[in-house]
């Protein structure tokens, strides 16, 4: 299939979509989805307002054109919503598509790993955020166990799919145990990435002073490990990655607030409702899903979409303050996954 290859304004190609499925979760983890805000009352989106499955067939379709080679499935939880894996199949289909992975906290995992690797997903990173039952607890809101996460992980590795372990770090809730979710991941083969605290939307009461950053934790790693740092392996890459020396285990680092990666970010994402985020902390979106609705052709949509990346300057993490943080319109994760 022939590409047509676009950049941004600072030079940036599109590489990456990232596709917010559903806006609802199941745990009501403290950065994300805080249980004092998204309460019983809450109003998540009604079912007509999500984009159908045809509907990001279709977007998925131009974007792949445009030059992504990478698809990641988001929610909310994406496992909630209903039939996934026939997503997953629909999207496996397009020409010139390399990846299909997905987020998600792991805990349906056992019921619906094997139907999306045979579907045509590649990779799933789980969310495990402690290994503390208790600590585990108060960080998902829900007062979940680390069992059904690990349960979610070997029903993964037994399917096939590719795993990577998310764990997000935040000041005085888990950053005690930096050292022994590395000992577990190692143990176990399993690929670690360290989030830092991040200030997505506006509910999850972020202050720069609650942030662990790469390099803290990479001192507390060397304790104990001798790390090779790694090379990109492609233009774009996120993570800051470490091989500890003498296995071909990594670890890696996501370094968002205090080593920012926006001069490289080649990612798109996709809201639950149908927007299209150029990045992660910009709240401004651009309309898909009703300009879909009101008859747009293929045409039409992808000359939407090339403008929209076109016109695209972001570069929110380069310009973070604890006062920007603050003011800045963001959208929420629940909303647009991560």
């Amino acid at each position: 299939m022939k590409k047509t290859m676009i950049k941004d304004q600072l030079n940036r190609p599109l590489r990456d979509l990232r596709i917010s499925v559903i806006d609802r979760c199941n745990f009501r983890c403290q950065y994300c989805m805080p249980a004092e805000i998204f309460g019983p009352d809450f109003a998540f989106l009604p079912k007509s307002e999500l984009l159908t499955f045809e509907e990001i067939f279709r977007v998925a379709n131009i974007f792949v054109k445009l030059g992504v080679e990478k698809i990641r499935l988001t929610g909310g939880e994406p496992l909630l919503r209903a039939d996934l894996p026939e997503l997953v199949k629909m999207l496996s289909t397009i020409e010139g598509l390399k990846d299909i992975a997905l987020t998600t906290n792991g805990v349906l995992l056992p019921k619906l790993a094997h139907r999306l690797k045979d579907a045509g997903l590649k990779r799933v990173n789980i969310s495990l955020d402690s290994l503390n039952d208790k600590v585990f607890g108060i960080i998902n809101g829900r007062n979940v166990k680390v069992k059904p996460v690990l349960k979610g992980i070997e029903a993964a590795r037994k399917s096939g799919l590719g795993i990577k372990i998310n764990m997000v770090v935040k000041k005085g809730l888990n950053d005690a145990e930096i050292l022994s979710m590395a000992d577990f991941c190692k143990q176990e083969g399993l690929e670690l990435r360290f989030i830092e605290f991040m200030d997505v939307g506006h509910t999850n009461g972020w202050r720069m002073d609650d942030v662990i950053t790469k390099k803290q934790i990479y001192d507390i790693l060397k304790e104990k490990y001798d790390l090779e740092a790694m090379e990109p392996a492609y233009f774009g890459e996120v993570a800051k990655k470490y091989r500890y020396k003498g296995t071909d285990i990594l670890v890696g680092f996501i370094t968002s607030v205090s080593e920012s990666f926006c001069k490289s970010c080649t990612r798109a994402r996709l809201s639950a409702n149908g927007k299209l985020y150029t990045c992660l902390f910009n709240g401004n979106g651009y309309d898909i899903r009703d300009f879909i609705r009101n008859g747009a052709t293929d045409e039409q949509l992808q000359e939407r979409i090339v403008n929209i990346w076109n016109n695209r300057k972001d570069r929110y993490s380069d310009e973070r303050t604890e006062e920007t943080a603050a003011l800045r319109k963001k959208i929420e994760m629940s909303f647009i996954g991560g």
